[in-house]
């Protein structure tokens, strides 16, 4: 072999390495933080990016994450990368127990959803980035739920939420993360409390039932009664329109009377002043009005005869000729 042939060999495999080295693609949404002997250097971007081979090399990114397992213990793990990526990232921490304002051990899992926005200040200000966001969270959740009591705990999840997504989002901005969100997932008091709340709610339930129910017979009651309040007031209604037609029919059945009996003192009248003497009239009549009182009646069984029938007759043939008349 000569010397040309071991230099073109030696350049194939200085290029090959150099591919393989100096040449770094880099994905969309991510990012390599590269140092220059040992030296921050530059940002690579997404896309295909040449670097220099051992002067240039990527940061190592060792993160520290805890988890838990099925049975509720927690497991630490260690991710190593070289690729920091920019998209919004969920962290589901574990269990945490807290102390409310009424001292009342509760446990609380919280998830966290925040986005590296400066990759330099994530790598280079903070040594763990995901172990300091999870303390911090822990720290803030403590001293935010030990301003409130259980129930305002139970009852205050979005003011919970916005209060540590405000402080946590503050805290972290010097290391380039943005907090977008923080929720609680689950809120569990000691056994003994949910036993105790789930008594209260019951007889909570149990009282507003009673309260419906007492609500609805009043309402039945108030129905009930305005419904023979109206009754009562149509029956008097009623009564009134009928006292009303029976009082205008005796009033319309007292003038017709009057009418015939001025007409028919008008006749008598006329008759009188053409034929006869009114005063026998008067006295026929007179006499004859009080003659029917003295014999009528129901248990009077006196037989009356006049003194003078001959007068009673007399007169009874003046009115008969004043009637011819």
């Amino acid at each position: 072999m000569n010397a040309t042939t071991l230099i073109l060999i030696l350049l194939a495999v200085f290029v090959i390495v150099f591919a393989a080295v100096g040449i770094r693609i880099v994905q969309q949404s991510q990012t390599i933080i590269i140092e220059r002997l040992g030296k921050y250097h530059r940002t690579l971007t997404s896309g295909i990016n040449i670097i220099i081979p051992i002067i240039d090399q990527p940061r190592k990114i060792i993160w520290r994450y805890v988890r838990e397992d099925f049975d509720g213990r927690k497991i630490v793990h260690f991710k190593t990368k070289d690729r920091i990526d920019l998209r919004e990232t969920v962290y589901d921490f574990p269990r945490q127990n807290v102390i409310t304002k009424d001292n009342v051990g509760t446990e609380i899992n919280a998830l966290l959803y925040f986005q590296i926005m400066d990759p330099i200040k994530a790598m280079y200000e903070i040594e763990n980035l995901p172990d300091a966001i999870e303390k911090l969270t822990q720290t803030t959740l403590r001293n935010v739920i030990g301003e409130m009591d259980l129930d305002e705990t139970l009852s205050s999840r979005d003011t919970i939420n916005s209060k540590l997504r405000i402080i946590l989002d503050e805290a972290t901005n010097k290391w380039g993360v943005k907090v977008n969100r923080v929720e609680l997932q689950d809120i569990n008091p000691p056994r003994d409390i949910r036993d105790a709340m789930e008594k209260q709610m019951r007889a909570e339930r149990d009282r507003r039932a009673k309260i419906l129910e007492a609500e609805g017979s009043k309402k039945s009651m108030i129905l009930e009664a305005e419904g023979f309040k109206e009754s009562q007031i149509n029956k008097a209604e009623g009564e009134k329109q009928a006292e009303i037609l029976k009082a205008e029919g005796d009033a319309m059945a007292r003038v017709k009377r009057a009418e015939g009996e001025a007409e028919a003192i008008l006749k008598v009248t006329e008759a009188i002043a053409k034929n006869g003497d009114p005063i026998n009239y008067l006295v026929a009549m007179k006499y004859l009005e009080t003659f029917k009182e003295m014999v009528s009646g129901e248990d009077n069984k006196t037989v009356y005869m006049p003194y003078e029938a001959s007068g009673i007759l007399s007169s009874i043939g003046g009115i008969k000729d004043l009637v011819k008349g």
